[in-house]
């Protein structure tokens, strides 16, 4: 069976690899726009489920898989940020303070309807101060990541503890994902 993971990420690229070396990249342009009062978690797995339909229309038929990854707090999402000042706000938010991470991961098989899954990890930061909060944002990784951190790189500087799956933080829960392609016998 041809594995498609549908995205450009490098860390969902490492991330597949722990699983099989037998898959191909196809990076998708889905819409990431939440829908307006529609509950998190159940946005997190849709946008999974657009990436892989997305995937579908160039590999119809291949297992095609995507994932989405949200971290939230209060309620609210904290997206990739636009600029160093909204990173840097996004970061004093989540100082000295837990929030969750939820991720979505949606395996569509040439036939039948996509199998979901969803995980909650909870992230807890410890309070760093404002010196430590520069030299993070100088390195320029809080740029390109959801709520403005990458937990696998300087961002484990600013992590206290962690409660669920820290690859679902990265962004593709490993071993879900092995369980439901092993299911499929895709692996």
């Amino acid at each position: 069976m041809e594995l498609v993971l549908a995205s450009g990420s490098p860390r969902r690229r490492e991330l597949m690899g722990l699983i099989t070396a037998r898959f191909s990249v196809c990076p998708v342009d889905a819409d990431e726009t939440l829908r307006p009062g529609a509950p998190l978690d159940e946005e997190v797995v849709r946008l999974s489920v657009s990436k892989a339909n997305a995937a579908r229309q160039m590999h119809p038929q291949a297992v095609c898989i995507g994932s989405d990854t949200m971290v939230t707090i209060d309620g609210l999402p904290l997206g990739k940020p636009e600029n160093e000042a909204q990173a840097a706000g996004m970061l004093r938010r989540l100082c000295g303070r837990t929030h969750e991470v939820l991720t979505g991961l949606a395996v569509l098989p040439p036939e039948g309807a996509a199998r979901t899954l969803l995980t909650r990890t909870h992230v807890r930061f410890r309070d760093f101060a404002e010196d430590e909060l520069a030299a993070y944002l100088a390195t320029g990784e809080p740029l390109d990541k959801a709520g403005a951190y990458g937990i696998q790189g300087r961002g484990a500087l600013l992590v206290e503890g962690i409660e669920g799956d820290y690859y679902s933080v990265m962004g593709l829960p490993v071993a879900g994902l092995y369980v439901i392609l092993r299911e499929l016998g895709a692996v």
